[in-house]
């Protein structure tokens, strides 16, 4: 039995005629009878009889149509319940982000959605390769993800993706170091350096590839660390180069470090805000989403 079913069921009861319900509900009395003779193949007792020429409910009708009515109002409660649920504004909304852009849009994230009554957030980072970030989505509201500009896009089909932003790397050196006056550095300028650089699988270590495939040289990786503050200092301390985001890493420099553009290298990281359909019904996690937006957008034009 469907809803649908109930209400004529009821209806019948309540209007006393296949007509009646026709013209109430705007269909056809035939349509009208078609349903009920539908739910009747459903039901092992007879639900209606005829009285000359009229349909009435039996007894047996008219229990159903009691009980169907009660589905109906719930229907229609549970119905309600989930269009606030999708309207509240308030609605508390998780954001899921790997850990350079935790550090750097989180902070601005909560001041923009400060003022009024908007969402309250439930903020956590994950530290996982590009494949995985689609999957974050079945734990997280709004996950913001990265991957290589060459990487083509999410394999997941139930995952809503925007791209918020593109994102060159810049080599990260010391002060004192000979390179350290250039306007800007080319692969060919990096050749023989020994490096900082994140695990394979990870921006960092793409980017060090296409500078190792410009150059035709194999680079020299000394320390292995994602963490792109720990980078930074690692460089800080002399002897290697490293390679940061420009507009994710720049709060995680110490003292005695310089970032250089790199020129020559195409290879650029998408910021990207991935979520699950549903999620962005709710008015909640498209204000966040909003928010992001415009965190990003002010982001990449301070730079």
């Amino acid at each position: 039995m469907e809803i649908h079913q109930l209400q004529l069921l009821r209806e019948l009861g309540e209007l006393g005629s296949v007509t009646a319900v026709a013209e109430t509900l705007k269909v056809t009395p035939s349509a009208v009878s078609q349903q009920l003779a539908q739910l009747q193949r459903g039901i092992d007792v007879p639900l209606t009889r005829k009285e000359g020429r009229t349909l009435v409910l039996t007894e047996a009708g008219k229990v159903l149509a009691e009980a169907g009515g009660k589905v109906i109002q719930a229907m229609a409660q549970a119905e309600a319940a989930i269009g606030e649920h999708l309207e509240d504004p308030r609605g508390t909304v998780s954001v899921c982000a790997f850990h350079s852009a935790g550090q750097t849009l989180f902070g601005p994230l909560i001041e923009k959605l400060k003022a009024g009554h908007g969402p309250s957030l439930a903020l956590a980072d994950e530290d996982v390769s590009e494949h995985d970030f689609p999957a974050l989505t079945g734990r997280y509201d709004l996950v913001l993800a990265h991957r290589m500009s060459h990487s083509g896009q999410w394999d997941s089909s139930g995952v809503t993706a925007t791209t918020l932003a593109e994102e060159p790397f810049d080599v990260v050196l010391p002060t004192g170091h000979p390179l350290a006056g250039r306007a800007a550095l080319r692969p060919q300028d990096l050749a023989g350096e020994r490096w900082a650089t994140s695990r394979a699988g990870y921006s960092p270590a793409d980017v060090l590839n296409a500078i190792s495939m410009v150059t035709s040289a194999e680079p020299q990786v000394a320390h292995r660390v994602n963490d792109y503050s720990t980078v930074a200092s690692i460089v800080a301390g002399g002897g290697v180069l490293g390679l940061l985001p420009r507009y994710l890493a720049t709060a995680a420099l110490p003292p005695g470090v310089l970032l250089k553009p790199l020129d020559g290298i195409r290879t650029r990281r998408k910021i990207d805000l991935l979520s699950r359909p549903e999620n962005l019904a709710r008015q909640s996690v498209r204000a966040v989403a909003d928010a992001l937006h415009a965190v990003v957008s002010e982001l990449v034009a301070a730079h």
